[in-house]
């Protein structure tokens, strides 16, 4: 994906969706998102959007509160598993910025890493792909040297991602047009209305 996509991706994900469910299985991480403005919710249905970290993957959860993270107390050291399905509303998205990194370390008092790196380190990021996440009462950071994304069951690249934009905006601007409203809470907050 080039730089344009990512910052899309950026758009699409902080305005509405949540974090529905975290999967880490061995060497790679899923983070899975419902409510992304992509495609035709006519169409599409559900609009889930997920992230696929692969290759010296890790995730590092920042936190204050250990109730906040209570959901790792369930991932499985032994298999390296774990599959758990929350609900957070994204505040915040960015990829490969370490200067937002850095504020992590001072907004949250507390951290967790998983990584199948034992030489692993969050101050000293190698991996050529990573995503800062915030949640309000966590952050993560995730990464590895494959970064995938998919829509739906989809698999998407540069192309088939400018297409989805393209349904939703068509949707956005058709489901206005068609009930003449001025503000609707759906889409008001849309990177088109700013």
């Amino acid at each position: 994906m080039n730089v344009g996509s990512l910052k899309l991706i950026e758009e699409v994900i902080i305005n509405f969706s949540k974090l529905s469910s975290v999967n880490i299985s061995q060497d790679a991480i899923y983070l899975e998102f419902i409510d992304v403005e992509l495609g035709n919710p006519n169409i599409n249905g559900d609009l889930t959007f997920s992230m696929r970290f692969a290759k010296n993957s890790f995730i590092s959860f920042f936190y204050d509160n250990i109730w906040d993270v209570e959901f790792l107390s369930n991932f499985d050291y032994e298999s390296y598993f774990l599959d758990e399905n929350i609900i957070k509303d994204v505040r915040k998205i960015k990829f490969i910025d370490f200067e937002y990194l850095n504020k992590f370390f001072y907004n949250y008092n507390n951290q967790k890493d998983f990584s199948i790196d034992k030489e692993f380190d969050i101050h000293n990021i190698r991996n050529d792909f990573f995503c800062l996440i915030e949640f309000g009462d966590i952050g993560i950071v995730v990464g590895g040297d494959e970064m995938d994304f998919f829509f739906e069951s989809e698999k998407l690249d540069d192309d088939i991602l400018k297409e989805l934009s393209n349904q939703w905006m068509m949707y956005f601007l058709n489901y206005h047009q068609k009930r003449n409203l001025i503000k609707d809470p759906m889409c008001e907050n849309h990177p088109f209305n700013r």
